[in-house]
C-alpha cells in the first residue's frame, strides 16, 4: 500500500494517525515530542527523527500542527516538505490554518510537480477518535478524489469546496459558527441555574429543540462534571478566531458575535494557574445546581491550556 507520513500527534492527530494503520496502510510518525507519538509507535508505527526523514519517500505526507507559523515552516523552508517531497507525493494539511497560506502552499507544490490540499476538520477529539470528523477540502478535483480514500477512513462528511483555500476558508465558517454558539450555549446554562432549573433536565428538552447543537449535547456535559480538559484547546481556538477576524476585514466583513467571543475567551486565557485554581473552589463554593467543581489539569499553565468548554468559569463566577 501506499505509504504515509503523519507530522504532528496532539489531541486530534494521534487518532487520526491510529485509524490509517488500523486500515493497513504503513505510517510514519514525526512530531516535536516523541513520547506524544508512543500511542501510534504501539500500534505499529514508524518513527522518524525528522521532518526530512518523514518525508523521503511518502506517498502522502499529513500534517495536523498548531499554527499557521508552523505550517508555513514544514511547507516552504527551503528544506521543507515541498522541497524534498518525491515528484508526484500528495500533501495535505488537516491544520486549522490561513486560507492565503493554503493557496501559497498549492502554488509552490505544483511548481515541484506535487499535489497540495488544504483539508481542515470539525469534530474535535471524539469526532477524531471515533473517525466521524467533517472534512473540509480546497484543491483540484483530481487530486481530492486521489486523497478521499483516506478521508474516508478519518471522517464521514467529506466535501470538496472549491479550489485552493476554499478547505481553510469553510472552516472559517465552522469557527466563526461555534464562537458565538458558544457563548449561546453558556448563556443559556447560566440563565437555567440562575432560574433554579437542574441543567441535565433542561438539557433534555433544549437539545432536541430549534437550539440543538453539537456544542450543546457534547460540552455541557463536560462543564457540568467540571471537565476542563482540552478536546480542542483555547489557545488554538484563539488561534482560529485571529484568522477568521484577518479574514472578514480583508473581505470587508465586521463579526461583531466573533469580536465578543474572542475577547472572551482572551480573557480566560491570560489567567495563570493559580487564578484558575483559585476560580474553580470559588465555584465549588457556590454549590450550583448539578454542578461539579471544576479539576484545572496540573500540567494547565493558563487559561489558554484548557478546552474550549470551560468558558463557563468566567460566566458562573461573574468574571465577564
Amino acid at each position: 500500500m501506499e505509504h504515509i507520513t503523519f507530522i504532528g500527534t496532539g489531541v486530534m492527530g494521534s487518532s487520526m494517525a491510529g485509524h490509517l494503520l488500523s486500515a493497513g496502510y504503513p505510517v510514519t510518525v514525526y512530531t516535536r515530542t516523541k513520547s506524544k507519538a508512543e500511542p501510534i509507535l504501539q500500534q505499529g508505527g514508524r518513527w522518524a527523527d525528522s521532518v526530512q526523514a518523514a518525508v523521503t519517500g511518502a506517498d502522502y505526507v499529513i500534517t495536523m500542527v498548531g499554527y499557521p507559523q508552523d505550517v508555513e515552516s514544514l511547507y516552504l523552508a527551503p528544506d521543507g516538505i515541498i522541497a524534498l517531497a518525491k515528484p508526484g507525493a500528495m500533501l495535505i494539511d488537516m491544520t486549522t490554518s490561513s486560507p492565503k497560506l493554503a493557496i501559497r502552499i498549492a502554488a509552490a507544490a505544483k511548481e515541484r510537480g506535487l499535489e497540495a490540499l488544504d483539508a481542515p476538520v470539525s469534530g474535535g477529539d471524539v469526532g477524531a477518535r471515533n473517525a466521524t470528523l467533517s472534512i473540509m477540502v480546497g484543491g483540484s478535483e483530481a487530486a481530492f478524489t486521489r486523497a478521499k480514500p483516506l478521508f474516508e477512513k478519518l471522517g464521514k462528511t467529506i466535501v470538496l469546496q472549491g479550489g485552493p483555500g476554499s478547505g481553510q476558508h469553510t472552516k472559517m465558517c465552522n469557527q466563526i459558527a461555534i464562537a458565538s454558539n458558544m457563548m449561546g450555549v453558556v448563556e443559556a446554562l447560566s440563565y437555567g441555574l440562575a432560574a433554579g432549573l437542574d441543567p441535565r433536565v433542561m438539557l433534555s428538552s433544549i437539545e432536541s429543540g430549534a437550539a440543538g447543537s453539537w456544542s450543546l449535547s457534547n460540552l455541557v456535559p463536560r462543564m457540568l462534571d467540571g471537565n476542563v480538559k482540552p478536546g480542542f484547546y483555547i489557545k488554538h481556538f484563539i488561534k482560529d478566531m485571529g484568522i477568521a477576524l484577518e479574514s472578514a476585514r480583508e473581505l470587508g466583513l465586521t463579526l461583531p458575535g466573533l469580536i465578543q467571543a474572542e475577547a472572551l475567551y482572551r480573557k480566560l486565557a491570560a489567567l495563570d494557574l493559580k487564578a484558575l485554581q483559585d476560580l474553580a473552589h470559588e465555584l465549588g463554593k457556590a454549590h450550583y445546581r448539578g454542578v461539579t467543581e471544576p479539576a484545572i489539569p496540573a500540567d494547565a499553565q493558563s487559561g489558554a491550556d484548557l478546552g474550549t468548554q470551560a468558558l463557563y468559569l468566567l460566566y458562573l463566577a461573574r468574571r465577564l
